[in-house]
């Protein structure tokens, strides 16, 4: 298995019948090596608090993951600090329930299923690619527009006109 850079394995018997809530705060370390990952400038703040809750095999965990990351623009390579304030909600399933070749059906609450082996669940792992899909894919600095420009790249309505059958037509 290839190593994480922000593991919490959470024990299946610790999670009790009540359920439990766990906290996950980051280490300098770990931020840098998830930025790295990710192809961050930096990742200044990475939290998550988590509700575990048993469903038969299964495992319920909703929660709330906060993160202050500073990307670079995709057209001037200028830092763009955001902060991401995500609530997500995943269900750990025992690996021999997703046994390969078989076919499921997936409803909305399926599409975030995660395997687990054994009596651990990774939690950070998942609160980790959670991050990595709430993250901006095309963050724009307020310089993006001009750098766009100068580099020839048409607007969307300059680019819908042009290809029109009838810019010949329109007079500059």
């Amino acid at each position: 298995m290839t190593p994480v850079e922000l593991s919490r394995p959470i024990r299946l018997d610790a999670i009790g019948a009540a359920g439990q809530t766990v906290t996950i705060t980051a280490e300098p370390a770990e931020r840098a090596a998830l930025a790295e990952r990710f192809g961050l400038i930096a990742l200044d703040r990475f939290e998550a608090e988590v509700r575990l809750e048993r469903d038969g095999g299964a495992i319920m965990a909703q929660g709330r993951l906060i993160a202050d990351v500073v990307q670079a623009c995709i057209a001037s390579d200028e830092p763009v600090p955001s902060t991401i304030d995500e609530k997500f909600a995943l269900r750990f399933v025992p690996e021999d329930a997703l046994a390969e070749g078989d076919e499921i059906e997936l409803s909305e609450v399926d599409c975030d299923m995660l395997p687990y082996d054994g009596k651990i669940i990774e939690l950070g792992e998942a609160v980790a690619e959670t991050l990595a899909l709430a993250i901006d894919p095309f963050p724009r600095s307020p310089s993006a527009e001009a750098a766009l420009r100068e580099a020839g790249v048409l607007q969307e309505d300059e680019a819908r006109a042009a290809s029109s059958p009838f810019a010949k037509l329109i007079k500059p």
